[in-house]
């Protein structure tokens, strides 16, 4: 599977994963399956992995093992699936990243590396949302928030109504598209970090990234055993923002609540205190492992 997506931080990953090797785990965003084959290694005859991911691409590329089971949703319904199978988890893994084979194919239209391929996006290719309505039918201050939150885009104003004058001439179909028109604010010799930046933030949109989290975070918790872990690899300042306030807070907005007798309620407790960062040697092997970033907690007992 590595030629369809190398997995980041697979040994740190697992190895904080797995406390039995009778459990039973979820990898909740499944990819290219690296990270759940090694899991799977670290089990037991008795061990058993619930796998989730929206992409069927993804999903038809599962192997043939009867201890893992592939469910095609979003990840944001973990809780809903444990409800309804009644199982608790001895641990939850998250990788947050774009697969390599998402990125590398073309008709995909995550990478701006392609010129002519479709504004796309789409995670779930049964998504109605695409990139392509929202930088030719959101409002010009919509998507001026989108780059501005979700890629922390530099001069987002300007740039939004950059896309709405291109869009005014002809629709903005696909990425070379959406290239020309905010050519004039890709500075000359980092054009790449800027698009880079826009892409990551019509993506979010598309996939409704953030929402998903929160909701996968609640869920998730409400989902382990007591003592039970979750590991979580993020890629960039906003998702890994929202991970660490879930994780100290009980919540993404990282505000403290206390319940009635001024006790902190929070479902989790940090294993890691500072996120374990790829090694150098992973980062040259694998540019993408570069800003990716891994968090432990686990259940606490009695919340």
């Amino acid at each position: 599977m590595s030629e369809y997506h190398i997995p980041v931080l697979l040994t740190e990953s697992i190895s904080a994963l797995v406390t039995n090797p009778d459990g039973t785990y979820a990898d909740a965003t499944f990819g290219g399956g690296g990270h759940t084959a090694y899991l799977l290694s670290r089990l037991n005859d008795g061990g058993r992995v619930i796998a989730f991911d929206r992409d069927i691409d993804a999903i038809a590329r599962a192997p043939k093992d009867p201890r893992l089971t592939l469910i095609h949703n979003n990840f944001r319904f973990i809780e809903n699936y444990a409800r309804h199978e009644g199982v608790q988890f001895d641990g939850i893994l998250a990788d947050l990243g774009v697969s390599s084979h998402q990125f590398d194919t073309a008709g995909r239209g995550f990478s701006f590396r392609f010129e002519d391929a479709p504004l796309d996006m789409r995670m779930n290719q049964e998504g109605k949302l695409t990139a392509q309505q929202i930088v030719n039918t959101y409002q010009e201050e919509d998507i001026e928030r989108i780059l501005r939150l979700y890629g922390e885009v530099d001069g987002a104003r300007n740039m939004a109504r950059l896309i709405v004058e291109a869009r005014g001439k002809q629709p903005l179909v696909t990425t070379g598209d959406l290239d020309n028109a905010i050519a004039r604010m890709l500075p000359r010799g980092a054009e790449h970090k800027v698009l880079a930046k826009v892409y990551q933030a019509l993506r979010i949109e598309v996939n409704q990234e953030m929402r998903s989290l929160e909701k996968f975070l609640d869920g998730a918790a409400r989902s382990l055993k007591p003592g039970g872990r979750l590991v979580v690899i993020t890629y960039h300042s906003l998702e890994d923002r929202m991970v660490k306030n879930f994780i100290k807070t009980g919540n993404v907005d990282g505000v403290q609540q206390k319940d009635l007798y001024g006790n902190t309620v929070t479902p989790l407790e940090a294993v890691n205190r500072k996120p374990i960062l790829p090694e150098e040697s992973e980062i040259a092997e694998n540019t993408r492992a570069r800003s990716a970033k891994l968090r432990i907690a686990q259940r606490r007992d009695g919340q």
